[in-house]
C-alpha cells in the first residue's frame, strides 16, 4: 500500500496555478537507497529504448531509458509504495491515479549537453490535463544544473516537439505546432520557476509545462528517476507516428479516446 502525505492547500493551487512546484523532504532515506539501488541497476540494465542524447565530443555523458519498471523492484517500491501516488492524486485533483512510466535521466560528470526546453505531452500518447510528473533526483542539485519551468506555460499553447540534440520534428508534421519562443532571451515575458535539491527533495509538474535544464560540473553526477502518472480525464490518443516512449501494439488494444485500462498503465490509487 502507497504512504499517506497531506500537501498543503497552498501547494496544490500552487500547482494548478503555476504547472510546478517543488516538494521537500517527501522521502525518507531508506527510499533514497532503495531509488539509488534502483538507479544503478537500470544503468547496468539498460533496455532497448535507451537514449545517449549528448554529443559524441561531450566530456560527460547524458543517458535516459525509459518504462523499466515492471523488471527493476526497487522502482516498483517507489512507484507503488512511497507517497508519489498520494502525492499525485493531491496535486492533479484526481480520484485515481495510474502509473503512466517512468524515466531515468543520468547525466555523468561534466555533461555540457543541456536539456532545451520543451513540453512533455506532445510527445505522448495522451490527452487530458490531469496529470504529473515527480523529477526526482538522489544527488545534490544546484540551481545550475537543476530543472527550470517558464511559469503558467501548462495553460497555454502546445508547442513543436524536436529532437533534443538536431532540432528535428519527428512527432508532429512541421509546421502543425507553434515553435518555441526565445524563452531565456525574454525574462520579463517567461517568468521562470527554479529550485536547487536535496536527496529527498523532488519537483512535480504538469507535462504541458515548458522545462529546461543545464549541464553539470566536472565534479557532479546527476541521476534522476521521473515518475509520470495519469489522472481521471486522460484518455488514449492514438498518434499517426511512433510517441516517445513507444507503447507498440497498444492501439489494438485502446480505442482513441478509451481511458487507459490497461496493464501497462497499472492504477495505483483509488
Amino acid at each position: 500500500m502507497p504512504r499517506t502525505h497531506s500537501l498543503p492547500t497552498e501547494t496544490i493551487e500552487s500547482y494548478q496555478s503555476l504547472g510546478a512546484v517543488v516538494l521537500r523532504g517527501v522521502f525518507n532515506e531508506q527510499e533514497i537507497q532503495t531509488l539509488e539501488k534502483g538507479i544503478e541497476h537500470n544503468l547496468a540494465h539498460l533496455s532497448d529504448l535507451v537514449q545517449v542524447a549528448s554529443q559524441a565530443d561531450d566530456p560527460g555523458r547524458f543517458v535516459e531509458d525509459f518504462c523499466t519498471w515492471s523488471t527493476n523492484p526497487d522502482y516498483q517500491s517507489i512507484l507503488f509504495n512511497s507517497n508519489l501516488p498520494h502525492l499525485a492524486a493531491q496535486l492533479m485533483q484526481s480520484q485515481t491515479v495510474r502509473l503512466y512510466h517512468d524515466h531515468l535521466l543520468v547525466k555523468e560528470p561534466g555533461t555540457q549537453q543541456a536539456t532545451p526546453w520543451h513540453q512533455d505531452q506532445p510527445y505522448y500518447n495522451v490527452s487530458g490535463r490531469q496529470n504529473v510528473s515527480f523529477w526526482i533526483p538522489v544527488d545534490s542539485v544546484p540551481l545550475a544544473s537543476t530543472l527550470r519551468f517558464v511559469s503558467q506555460s501548462h495553460l497555454g499553447t502546445w508547442y513543436m516537439p524536436r529532437t533534443f540534440r538536431d532540432q528535428q520534428a519527428k512527432w508532429f508534421p512541421e509546421g502543425s505546432l507553434a515553435d518555441l519562443p526565445s524563452i531565456d532571451e525574454n525574462p520579463s515575458e517567461y517568468k521562470q520557476l527554479a529550485w536547487a535539491l536535496e536527496p529527498g527533495d523532488c519537483v512535480a509538474f504538469q507535462m504541458l509545462s515548458l522545462h529546461a535544464s543545464g549541464g553539470v560540473g566536472p565534479q557532479s553526477r546527476r541521476r534522476v528517476f521521473s515518475a509520470r502518472y495519469l489522472g481521471d480525464d486522460i484518455r488514449h490518443a492514438i498518434r499517426r507516428w511512433v510517441t516517445s516512449p513507444p507503447f507498440p501494439e497498444l492501439e489494438n488494444r485502446l480505442p482513441d479516446g478509451a481511458t487507459m485500462d490497461d496493464a501497462l498503465f497499472p492504477k495505483v490509487w483509488g
